[in-house]
Parts: C-alpha cells; structure tokens; sequence
C-alpha cells in the first residue's frame, strides 16, 4: 500500500492527505468524549465540521460552541491548524523535529503545496512557516485575552483567545462562544461588533494569514522597502489593499445603517475567513453580491486562505486591459508571461464552473432555498470562507454533501484537482493551426 501511495502524484498525494485528515477527523469529533452531554450529533454533520475545519472554510451545521466538549473543540483546532499550514507542511514539520531528513520526494510536495518556485530552501521554508505561524496566533493570543477576559472565566478566555487566534490566522471563521445553544453560524462575533480592538486584531490575523507566507518572508527580510520587493509580493500587497479599501467603500454604500468599522471587518473576513459582526441574511442584495465576488477572488498563493487568488484576479485584469488597449501585458516593471493569463483563465473559468454548477444542484436538492442564498453558501465554500446568510443547518443531506466536495475543491484548487484526472504524457503529433472567428 505505501509502495503504491510513493508512486502516486504530487498532486494526488496532496489530495489523499487532506482526504485522510478529514476522515479521521470526523471520527475524532464523533466521539462521546467529544460530545457534550445531552448534544447529538449526527455522522453528517461531523464529517461535514472536520471537512470545514481541514479546508478552513469556517461554515457549521451545528454549533461548536454548545457541541462540543473542551477535548472536541481542541480536536477542532487541530483540523484547523493542521488545514491552514497544509497537511504536507505539517508532516514535514513532525519530521523536522524527530531529527530525520527529508527525502526529494518530500521536498517535491512541500515545493508544489507552498508554491514555491524551485526545491531549494523547502527544509528552511518548513521552519520559517511553522515560526511565523506559532508566533502570530500566540500574539493574536494574547491581544485577543484582554478582550475575553472580560466576559468569561480565565481558563475559558484563555481558550477562546487561542482557539480565535488559530481560526483567525489560518483564515477559517470558526468560534467556540456558544451562545446559549443557539447557532450563531452567521454572526460568531455579533456582541464584540462595536469592540474596536478585537475587530483590529481579528482582521490583522486574516490580512497577514491570507497574503502567503512567502509574501511575510519578504516583508521580514526587506522591511518597508517597496523597491527590493518581488513582483509577486507588490502584486499580492497591492491587490489586497485594493480589495480592502474598495470591499470597504461598497459594503458602506450599499448598507448604510453598517458602521465604517463593520464595513471594513466584513471586507477582510469575506476574502476567505468568514467572521462576522453583523447577521448576513440582513444584508441587502447588493451588498451580498459585493461579499460573493470577494469571497471568489479570495486570499493569495502559499496563505491559508481560499478563492481563486489575489494574484489570478490581477492577471486576468491586466491581461483584459493589455487585449482591450493593444498594450504589452506589464506591471512594476516587469512583464506578465503569456502563460500566466492562460492559466488564470482557466482557472477562473473552472472556478466559476463549480460555483454555478454547485448553486444548481443545490437548488434542485433543496428548492425551497432562495437563488441568492444558495450561491452565496456554495461560492462561500468554494472560496473557503465561511459566511452565510444563515441555511446552512437547514440543508438537506445531499447539499451538506455537495458543500463537503466544494470545500475540498476550494482547499485544493479547482486546477490541482482537474490535474488529478490528467494521465497522457502530451501529444506527440503536431497539427496545423486552424481559424475561429471570436468576440
């Protein structure tokens, strides 16, 4: 059996350890000693949290706050953690710290599951992630206590500090606040909305958790010189300060009883973390289409984030523009490869083929649901981020199970998992170009 998983794929070794992940998990969360007393929860339900969880997706059919008991909701950080920094680092990292090497097979995973661009530097990556990562979530910690202390008891702050601190860098909308019992899947963080503090620190774990790793190496090794930046990391930055700021003015615009600390949270959490401070169903029509199409576009390359990408989005934008104006395709200087607005293409078109597809079998499994909220839950866990407008406890089995499948696609990238079917080695014969007229 191990001989046959070594020859495996990449790609397919990535997809088969998230799998496993989430299987385990949803037997770990369906444990009585996971259970609280008097709770039920069905196998469902479980599968459908530790899938959420391990794809850091942030939506939940039951509550995992009143659910689950202290030894669950840990077990659910676990999948958290674990989903966030991707199952080939996490290995990678137990390796590291059993004194062993890692072999070539595994540096080809790590490389491929962190977007590196060459082999070179996978052992010293493994480390710089598993650092940073400790190191935000333990001062998100911290700065996250001063706020819960106030409202529960020292061992129950501490908890809920670290496990927010987690959920929040790795980009997944999870709470454990338990609210009397009730789900609260749409607004875990409604009674801190006017809590300015927790606000800033809870958006500044997102902001930094979805830019990338690389992009945190970079501004750690460079400081605040903008000149000695990689193009990738002047691209992620840029685009993410623009989905920020213009997320924040169109969220103000279409919903005006929402404060401009509201509006902000909201534009950070929906590019893939999935807090929220105010109940989504009360959204207006427009400002949900303004949260969908940011959850589409999503997070950036190597973070824990979801989504198309910040980087597809502007690749895509700058190689409209170039076709649209007869320009060379180019930005900070440098120009943009023919290839790269290829595959963002595809990538886009695929993305958007999961995202139309989901919303109609959702809505022929169940046909009560509205058009706008089912395409709203299905892009939500397609970008892996976790809000919605609040039926998500109410879906039928088979959309539970289609939600599960989307998560995983969003997880593992709509190209990488067309990839998994692809066994042709490439065509050997050559053909003529032919002529279609377009546009």
């Amino acid at each position: 059996m191990l001989e046959k998983i070594k020859k495996l794929s990449t790609g397919r070794i990535i997809a088969l350890g998230f799998m496993t992940v989430i299987l385990i998990g949803s037997v770990l969360l369906i444990l009585p000693c996971s259970i609280q007393e008097g709770q039920e929860v069905h196998y469902i339900d479980a599968l459908y949290t530790s899938t959420s969880a391990v794809c850091v997706t942030g939506l939940a059919s039951i509550d995992p706050g009143t659910a689950f008991t202290p030894l669950g909701r840990f077990f659910l950080g676990m999948l958290i953690q674990i989903g966030g920094l991707g199952v080939t680092t996490v290995g990678a990292g137990i390796i590291l710290a059993m004194g062993k090497k890692i072999n070539l097979k595994g540096r080809n995973l790590i490389r491929e599951a962190g977007n590196l661009g060459s082999g070179r530097g996978t052992v010293s990556f493994v480390r710089q992630v598993l650092i940073t990562t400790l190191a935000f979530e333990l001062i998100g910690a911290a700065a996250s206590f001063v706020v819960f202390i106030q409202d529960y008891s020292f061992p129950a702050a501490l908890g809920h500090s670290l496990f927010h601190s987690v959920a929040a860098f790795n980009n997944s909308g999870f709470d454990i606040l338990g609210r009397s019992g009730q789900l609260y899947a749409n607004e875990n963080l409604f009674f801190y909305h006017d809590n300015v503090w927790l606000n800033l620190v809870t958006a500044g774990l997102v902001i930094f958790g979805g830019i990338g790793f690389l992009v945190i190496r970079e501004m750690r090794k460079n400081k605040f010189h903008w000149k000695r930046y990689s193009m990738h990391a002047k691209v992620v930055l840029s685009v993410t300060a623009f989905l920020i700021l213009s997320g924040t003015l169109l969220l103000k615009w279409t919903e005006g009883s929402e404060s401009w600390l509201g509006a902000f949270f909201h534009s950070v959490s929906a590019r893939t973390a999935g807090f929220s401070t105010t109940n989504i169903a009360t959204y207006s029509d427009a400002g949900l289409l303004v949260l969908i199409v940011l959850m589409f576009i999503g997070a950036s390359p190597g973070s824990t984030g979801g989504g198309i990408k910040t980087t597809t989005f502007f690749v895509l934008f700058r190689g409209i523009l170039s076709a649209a104006t007869n320009r060379q395709e180019k930005a900070f200087k440098y120009s943009i490869p023919a290839e790269l607005f290829r595959k963002s293409a595809v990538i886009a078109i695929l993305a958007l083929a999961v995202v139309i597809f989901g919303t109609f079998l959702m809505l022929m499994m169940d046909p009560e649901v509205a058009l706008l909220d089912a395409l709203f839950e299905v892009t939500s866990a397609f970008g892996t981020v976790g809000l919605s407008t609040g039926i998500t406890p109410s879906l039928s089995v088979g959309s539970k199970l289609l939600s599960i499948l989307i998560m995983y696609i969003g997880r593992l990238g709509p190209l990488s998992v067309a990839s998994l079917w692809y066994f042709t080695q490439g065509e050997r014969a050559a053909y003529p170009e032919g002529n279609i007229a377009i546009g």
